[in-house]
C-alpha cells in the first residue's frame, strides 16, 4: 500500500541532477581541467573522444557531434539531399522541432497520425499523407521506444522516400539490435540536460553508417569548411564548399558528457526501475486511461500518462509541489507557425494524445519514495477532486 500524500508541499521536482553532478564531479573536473588546459574550447579533443565513445556504445559508423538536437536534424536533412520544397512526412505528435528543422532545411512538413500505442509515426498513415513533393519521412522516436522502422522502411522504399529519424530521445534504445538513428540514412541525439543523456545545455549529434552524409554534416556545422578533422571523409574539400553554419559543440559539454556516459547503462536501469515503481503505484486508478508497457528493449527517457481532466491533474499537483511537463499541448498540424502549409487533415490520433498526455518526473536522482508521493497524490486527486 502506497503511502497516503504528505499535506505538506511534496517538492518533487520535474528533473533535477544535483546528485548525479555531485558524485561525477572529480571525473567532470578533472575532464574541463583538460579543455582549459588544451586551450580549445570547441570542435576540439574532447568533442573527438566523445564522437567515438558514441561510435562504440550506438554501433554508427560515424557520429558528428553539433551544438544541438535541432541543429543536429537541420544539418542531416540537408546533408542527405533534401531540397527546397521537398515534401518531407512527419509525425503530428512530437515537439516542434521535428517539423522546424524541415522547414529551417528548405522543405516542407507534411503532417501524418500517429500509432497509438507508441506516439510514433504511424506506418499507415504515411501513404496518406503522400503527395508528388513527398521525398522524406521522418519519424520521431518519444519518450520510451522506436516507431515501427521495419513498416516504414517498407512503404518508405514503396514510394522512394528517403527514411531519417528524429531519434533525438533515443539514446540507447534499440530494435532487432540496431540503436536507434541507425535504421534509415541517419538519425540525431539531443543531450538536452533532462535526456537521458544530458549535458549542462545544449549539445546534439548525427548518427549514420553513409560517409557522404557524415562528412557533409561535418562540414556544414563548421561553415561549410572541411580541413584535417575531416581526413576520414570523402569528397569533402578543405574549402568551403557548402553554405554552412556554426553548429560546433562545445567541449566543455562533451567533456560533462564524456564523464556522464561512464553511468548511462546504470542510468538506464535506474530510470527504468521507477518506470516500474510508477507503474504499480498507479494501477486500477480510473482516471488513468494509459500508462506505459515496457518492452525488453524501452528506455524510459519520459514516464506519460494519458489522464481524464490532464490540466486539472497538473495544475494540482503543481499546488503540491509537484513538477510535471505537458507533452505535448498542441498537434504541429495545429501550430501557427505551420498554417502557411495547410490546409491541414483532421489527424485524431495525435489531437487525442495531445489532449490526454502528461509526463511525471523520471530522472536517476528521484526516489522510489517520490515516485511513491506523486502516485498517492494522483489516486487522492481522482478520488476525492475529480469524483
Amino acid at each position: 500500500m502506497l503511502d497516503e500524500p504528505r499535506q505538506t508541499r511534496a517538492e518533487v521536482r520535474f528533473f533535477a541532477q544535483n546528485a548525479t553532478f555531485e558524485r561525477l564531479w572529480p571525473l567532470i573536473r578533472a575532464r574541463v581541467g583538460e579543455v582549459f588546459d588544451n586551450g580549445k574550447f570547441s570542435h576540439g579533443k574532447q568533442v573527438a573522444q566523445l564522437e567515438q565513445r558514441l561510435r562504440e556504445y550506438t554501433g554508427a559508423q560515424y557520429v558528428v557531434g553539433v551544438n544541438s538536437g535541432t541543429d543536429a536534424l537541420v544539418l542531416l536533412l540537408r546533408a542527405a539531399g533534401l531540397k527546397p520544397g521537398d515534401g518531407v512526412i512527419v509525425p503530428a505528435f512530437s515537439f516542434v522541432a521535428t517539423a522546424s528543422a524541415v522547414v529551417l532545411a528548405g522543405g516542407v512538413p507534411q503532417f501524418a497520425d500517429i500509432d497509438p500505442g507508441n506516439y510514433a509515426l504511424n506506418p499507415g498513415a504515411i501513404e496518406t499523407a503522400l503527395t508528388p513533393a513527398s521525398r522524406f519521412v521522418l519519424p520521431a522516436h518519444l519518450f520510451t521506444s522506436i516507431a515501427d522502422m521495419a513498416s516504414i522502411r517498407e512503404i518508405a522504399g514503396r514510394n522512394e522516400l528517403t527514411v531519417l529519424e528524429d531519434s533525438a530521445e533515443g539514446i540507447g534504445m534499440r530494435q532487432r539490435g540496431i540503436h536507434s538513428g541507425l535504421h534509415g540514412k541517419g538519425g540525431v541525439l539531443s543531450f538536452f540536460p533532462s535526456k537521458t543523456l544530458g549535458a549542462l545545455g545544449d549539445a546534439g549529434a548525427v548518427l549514420t553508417n553513409d560517409p557522404g552524409i557524415a562528412g557533409r554534416v561535418a562540414a556544414l556545422r563548421h561553415h561549410g569548411r572541411g580541413g584535417r578533422t575531416l581526413d576520414h571523409f570523402p569528397g569533402i574539400s578543405t574549402e568551403s564548399g557548402l553554405i554552412g553554419t556554426n553548429s560546433k559543440m562545445d567541449d566543455i559539454q562533451a567533456a560533462i558528457l564524456l564523464a556522464k556516459l561512464t553511468c548511462l547503462d546504470e542510468d538506464i536501469a535506474r530510470r527504468r526501475a521507477l518506470a516500474l515503481e510508477y507503474g504499480a503505484g498507479l494501477a486500477g486508478i480510473p482516471g488513468i486511461r494509459r500508462r506505459p508497457e515496457l518492452g525488453p528493449d524501452d528506455v524510459c527517457y519520459v514516464y506519460l500518462i494519458e489522464a481524464d481532466r490532464r490540466d486539472e491533474l497538473a495544475a494540482y499537483l503543481a499546488e503540491a509541489g509537484i513538477g510535471t511537463e505537458t507533452y505535448y499541448p498542441i498537434p504541429l498540424h495545429r501550430q501557427p507557425c505551420f498554417a502557411e502549409f495547410g490546409p491541414h487533415p483532421d489527424l485524431p490520433h495525435a489531437e487525442a494524445a495531445c489532449a490526454r498526455a502528461l509526463a511525471l518526473p523520471l530522472y536517476p536522482d528521484l526516489e522510489a519514495r517520490d515516485v511513491h508521493t506523486v502516485c498517492a497524490h494522483i489516486r487522492r486527486f481522482y478520488a476525492e477532486v475529480a469524483a
